[in-house]
């Protein structure tokens, strides 16, 4: 969950950088390892443009739920989160190639949808794996964990962004794969399966 409130944060700033028509890449000075203390949300406002993209890559949570509603039942809890955890990973690196703006409010409304179906699809798979007497705690205790991806994301997102956008961009897509990678070691699958029971 903590990625996606990073892609927010990445979007708005990434907004920022570019104009409605430049590329991303091109639009920051990247790696050069002057990572000047910059004010990012006061030096450019959002344009209208902007906040529509922005709207636009909103939208794309619904449609993300739908794709995980149409995954996780043929294939599986567990694969439905990795293929969207990497998905999300591909989307995003995707970023990185030089593309006008339309082409880059679609990659992210694509990472988005990817991104928030996953952590739809982590409520489902998670209470099915604890039984009842342990569930509460387990999903209290992986919500803290998350918190650290809270911590860390608004300085991926907005911090290492000023410094290079390859290197922000690349984080969030290996900590995707990662995730994906995870994903697929867990060990057991739900899929079909009864909820464990404890009286």
């Amino acid at each position: 969950r903590r990625v996606h409130g990073g892609v927010v944060l990445l979007t708005t700033e990434l907004f920022q950088l570019t104009q409605s028509d430049e590329c991303l890449t091109a639009a920051h000075d990247l790696g050069t390892g002057s990572a000047e203390a910059t004010c990012n949300a006061g030096c450019k406002l959002l344009q209208t443009s902007d906040y529509i993209d922005l709207l636009w890559t909103t939208v794309a949570e619904f449609p993300g739920i739908l794709i995980t509603m149409a995954l996780i039942e043929p294939i599986g809890r567990k694969w439905t989160i990795a293929v969207e955890k990497m998905a999300f990973g591909v989307f995003v690196l995707l970023l990185l190639i030089c593309s006008d703006r339309t082409v880059t409010v679609f990659l992210l409304f694509c990472a988005r949808a990817v991104i928030s179906g996953s952590f739809q699809a982590v409520f489902v798979y998670t209470p099915e794996v604890y039984p009842t007497n342990v569930r509460g705690l387990a999903m209290g205790t992986c919500s803290a964990a998350g918190r650290l991806g809270a911590i860390v994301t608004p300085f991926v997102a907005q911090v290492a962004l000023a410094y290079s956008v390859y290197i922000s961009i690349s984080i969030y897509s290996i900590v995707a794969f990662l995730a994906g990678i995870a994903a697929l070691c867990l060990p057991y699958e739900t899929k079909g399966k009864a909820m464990n029971e404890s009286s």
